[in-house]
């Protein structure tokens, strides 16, 4: 009984850090201005990151440079804004320093810069680059028997990149049990449909490199990603693939590839804020 009153506990405590992410989210896109920060490729990560920081990972909040903590790596570089929303929900950055985002003198830009005292292990931007910075720090755990685990967070648009499946090859042949990706599988990318612009099939590829595949039906029900980001780990990498919708939680940006860039208006963050603490308190 205990047991099953913590994992209700540490549910309950990611889906309220969701609830403000999401806002969160949503605010920073529209601190953004001209350059948008990809509010539909954030929303789309956000119970994902949630789960990440506050039901996973194991770090010590007032020691961001503890050699055992563990790893999250930001591959979709297009999720930076969720990832400074989850930074300040899991209570690594605070919420005046959330809100310097895109301020001039500010530590927080578009795409993040490497800064591991405000938990950022990874300085994105292109794409297909984060998990063989992953495979390289599960690797360097091993070797100087520093024991913690590695999360790395791609985008399924991302996964036409080459290099990810050379890092791929790379995490079997090593056996890497401390290495877990994501994929952020939301079925679009900035010039429309995943499918439209190169049609591969996830599951079956991640299977074939030789990874661990846990698929997650609803990539916004944390209780799916807890269960399996938690589950007993196997001999070797594992991939957990989301199943999520682009611009989750805001109608008009639900699905619409548009948002992968689009500015938000005044009048489109009042209307997308009203959806969003309609259904969600406001924390």
């Amino acid at each position: 009984m205990i047991e099953i009153e913590n994992i209700n506990n540490a549910i309950a405590r990611c889906q309220t850090a969701a609830n403000r992410m999401r806002i969160n989210t949503l605010k920073l896109s529209y601190m953004a201005s001209s350059n948008g920060a990809h509010a539909g490729s954030s929303l789309s990560i956000v119970e994902i990151l949630a789960v990440v920081y506050c039901g996973v990972m194991y770090a010590k909040t007032d020691q961001q440079n503890w050699a055992a903590r563990d790893r999250f790596i930001l591959s979709k570089g297009h999720g930076t804004i969720a990832q400074y929303a989850a930074l300040e929900a899991a209570k690594i950055i605070t919420e005046d320093q959330l809100f310097t985002f895109n301020q001039n003198g500010g530590l927080l830009g578009p795409t993040s810069k490497f800064n591991p005292d405000w938990g950022i292990e990874f300085a994105n931007g292109s794409l297909g680059m984060g998990l063989s910075y992953a495979v390289g720090l599960a690797l360097a755990s091993i070797k100087s028997a520093t024991p913690y685990h590695v999360y790395a967070l791609l985008g399924d648009g991302e996964c036409n990149e080459g290099s990810v499946w050379e890092a791929a090859m790379s995490a079997q042949h090593f056996k890497l049990t401390n290495l877990t990706a994501i994929i952020d599988l939301n079925s679009m990318q900035s010039d429309g449909a995943s499918s439209d612009v190169l049609d591969i099939q996830l599951t079956e590829m991640w299977k074939g490199y030789g990874w661990e595949v846990i698929t997650v039906s609803d990539g916004h029900d944390v209780s799916q990603l807890y269960s399996a980001l938690n589950s007993p780990k196997g001999n070797g990498p594992r991939v957990i693939v989301a199943h999520t919708v682009k611009g989750k939680g805001v109608s008009f940006m639900e699905n619409n590839k548009e948002w992968h860039h689009k500015q938000l208006t005044k009048e489109m963050f009042d209307a997308a804020m009203q959806e969003i603490i309609g259904k969600e308190p406001l924390l």
